[in-house]
């Protein structure tokens, strides 16, 4: 078990990442069923609900959705992709410095894993940078 263990350590993010998604979900269903049953009360009473509880409904139910779009700023560039910008960055030069001092003896696979990060890292910032540029125009 403990080799086990030993070989596949890597599988802890992926499962992580699973069940933080299906909590995430799990919350976000738990704010929209509440909501429907908050409207079914408003309803019954013959009110008209508030506006702020409407707006509810409108948000996304995933937390991926929710994530990626993030909140935009003044400048029309979503928080969220700075984000991902700076934490593929910071991640490219760890594991940068990794394939360079060689650690572990896995200097060659640092390196693929720095680029595929540099490549998200870049993707990203174009992304921002192009978003921005269509607020500045709009």
């Amino acid at each position: 078990m403990e080799d086990l263990f030993r070989s596949y350590w890597w599988l802890l993010f992926p499962m992580a990442w699973f069940v933080v998604g299906a909590f995430s979900s799990f919350l976000n269903y738990r704010r929209q069923r509440e909501t429907l049953n908050l409207l079914k009360t408003y309803a019954e009473r013959g009110q008209e609900p508030p506006e702020a509880l409407l707006k509810v409904l409108d948000r996304p139910i995933d937390s991926e959705t929710e994530f990626w779009n993030g909140r935009s700023n003044r400048n029309g560039a979503s928080e969220g992709q700075w984000f991902s910008v700076v934490l593929f960055g910071l991640l490219a030069a760890g594991f940068g410095y990794a394939s360079w001092s060689d650690m572990y003896g896995a200097g060659q696979a640092f390196l693929i894993v720095a680029f595929v990060l540099g490549s998200l890292c870049l993707a990203c910032l174009v992304s921002a940078l192009m978003r921005r540029g269509r607020a500045r125009k709009g």
